[in-house]
């Protein structure tokens, strides 16, 4: 790293937070200006909003848009040097177009870093803290009733290990109570255990369920014994999350707990499967597609245009929407439909890595 690479750096991180802090504060303000009415509401302070909301919202957006926010850094900053002549001057001065675009990938690859460790842990818990305060105090007259469409749900059937299969009648999500809960136990296709209980619920002093009017059958090979309890406790693989179904709680799962979440639902055989899949794979993939676009944004930019940087923005916002539409029609079809996981979130990745190189190819050096 010399003196010019340095000097590019600096120019790049300078713009990119820059760039973060201003749109950030816009979108805080609008957030505030939509919101107020609900902040009154809850009767909670400046202090408790900034703690309880704000520290969950800004890293969800900032995560969200983070791509972005370097793509235009990047085209912005870069832009301005061709106006000024820089570049030609740097290339006319011996130095490779390669060798030029050496400090943006050490800079996108920074960033890249950064954005990758926040979403294994830091933007999982920001996006459990905003979730629980717009349940609790934006979106709580939204919430029906605890028997009502959006928290009770019926005719639930997985698999809780290899061998053991769980059937609910009902169970409401609000409550954490439920109905008619069935345990199946399998060995070499012959069923050797059955639970059935009327009611159960879950107790979150033992962390387990409590099962009510309870009937065990053990089946052996030429016999079978029966036992009926009032009440008894037991504990499963699954617990209340589980059977939440929440689309939005992958997002609230750091990634080992994800990870467990998935091997879990795997064992399941989970209609849901794709989905975490999905987001899993997003995790690793986005933070790298910080990379590709900094290099197009570098590679588009630094060639003199009558059209100056706002030609270079037009097109460089053009190209964002082609990335948001392609990561989105391939998440569609991922969890619609039977497109593989990884290749919906790697795909964007790879058409945009073969756009960098073909830039690179015919851009003037």
């Amino acid at each position: 790293m010399k003196k010019l690479d340095f000097y590019i750096l600096r120019k790049f991180l300078q713009t990119f937070f820059f760039c973060l802090l201003l749109l950030t504060t816009i979108v805080v303000v609008v957030d505030i200006s939509e919101k107020t009415d609900d902040f009154l509401k809850s009767k909670l302070s400046t202090w408790q909003i900034v703690t309880d909301y704000y520290v969950g919202f800004v890293p969800r957006i900032d995560a969200m848009l983070f791509p972005l926010f370097v793509f235009i850094s990047v085209i912005f900053f870069t832009s301005k040097m061709a106006g000024r002549s820089e570049i030609v001057a740097i290339l006319s001065s011996g130095v490779t177009f390669r060798r030029f675009l050496r400090p943006y990938l050490v800079g996108g690859i920074m960033l890249s870093i950064l954005l990758w460790g926040s979403y294994q842990y830091l933007i999982p818990e920001a996006n459990r803290k905003w979730s629980e305060f717009s349940k609790k105090y934006i979106d709580v007259n939204s919430v029906i009733s605890s028997y009502g469409q959006s928290s009770y749900k019926q005719n639930l059937f997985f698999r809780d290990d290899p061998e053991t299969y769980v059937s609910i009648k009902g169970y409401d999500t609000i409550s954490r109570r439920g109905s008619n809960l069935s345990v199946n136990r399998f060995k070499d296709h012959q069923l050797i255990y059955n639970l059935r209980a009327e009611e159960f619920g879950w107790d979150s002093a033992q962390h387990c369920w409590q099962l009510q009017k309870v009937a065990e059958r053990n089946v052996g090979s030429i016999s079978e014994t029966v036992t009926r309890r009032d009440s008894v406790p037991r504990r499963f693989h699954f617990d209340p999350s589980v059977l939440r179904k929440d689309n939005y709680l992958k997002d609230q799962l750091s990634t080992p707990q994800l990870n467990a979440f998935i091997r879990m639902e795997r064992q399941r055989g989970s209609e849901m499967l794709n989905s975490l899949l999905v987001e899993r794979y997003n995790r690793d993939a986005i933070p790298f597609s910080v990379i590709i676009l900094t290099l197009i944004g570098a590679i588009l930019a630094s060639r003199k245009q009558r059209g100056g940087s706002g030609m270079h923005l037009a097109l460089g916002v053009s190209l964002s929407m082609v990335y948001v539409l392609a990561s989105r029609v391939t998440l569609v079809f991922a969890t619609k439909g039977d497109f593989p996981a990884i290749l919906a979130s790697w795909l964007p990745n790879v058409l945009f890595g073969l756009l960098a190189w073909y830039l690179y190819r015919i851009a003037p050096k």
